[in-house]
């Protein structure tokens, strides 16, 4: 056979290299199952209005935007619906999906939202640390939550399913993998949009951009 053809036949197999390692970047290591996505909400929705968040925990940029997304659910509660759903990025934030692991190993024992705020307030302690679930034991204690549960449930297949499934629903809306992406009523947002002159996520930005999608559906 021609040189041209093995050539050819080699970018091939990078190419389908290339899409495996993109699909599976974000899964558990040695877990291909996947569970039901997450249903984490806040609101009342009454103008019947849906924000989403895909984070990462470890995400510097989420971070940032953690204060300003609270703000926006306190003013918009009664009006529109909140969901936060796990994006670990995995290979450039190694502690992300231990991160995931504790939300959601404190959501089995009903302090979901409790342990998404000590995760983002203290990002700084556990994101680079060696053993960051000595750190989430602390938050556990913090919340009352029976330690020893949460690190059964924190180890747990059921916990890490539920991660996979909201990866694997990312993956359907075919956007970038890029945290924190937020999603308005099914049309992704552009965060550009949500900062303010200071660079900095603007509360100002991302209600007008709320209180524009509120509009539409009342009128």
């Amino acid at each position: 056979m021609s040189r041209n053809f093995w050539i050819a036949l080699a970018i091939i197999a990078a190419i389908l290299v290339g899409i495996v390692i993109v699909t599976n970047h974000d899964k558990t290591p040695g877990s291909n199952t996947v569970g039901q996505a997450t249903q984490h909400v806040e609101g009342n929705n009454t103008k019947n209005v849906t924000l989403i968040e895909y984070g990462d925990y470890e995400c510097p940029v989420c971070a940032t935007f953690y204060p300003v997304v609270k703000q926006v659910v306190s003013q918009y509660f009664n009006d529109i619906k909140f969901q936060f759903r796990n994006l670990p990025l995995t290979q450039i934030h190694p502690n992300a999906f231990a991160g995931a692991r504790a939300a959601e190993a404190a959501s089995d024992l009903g302090q979901f939202w409790q342990m998404h705020d000590l995760l983002y307030q203290n990002q700084s302690q556990w994101a680079t640390s060696s053993n960051p679930l000595s750190f989430f034991d602390i938050y556990a204690a913090q919340l009352n939550l029976s330690v020893s549960q949460f690190n059964s449930d924190y180890n747990s297949d059921q916990v890490n399913n539920a991660i996979n499934a909201d990866v694997s629903a990312f993956d359907q809306t075919g956007d970038e993998m890029a945290t924190p992406t937020f999603i308005l009523d099914g049309k992704t947002l552009d965060n550009t949009n949500l900062i303010g002159s200071n660079e900095e996520p603007s509360l100002t930005a991302f209600a007008n951009i709320i209180q524009a999608e509120i509009a539409k559906k009342s009128s």
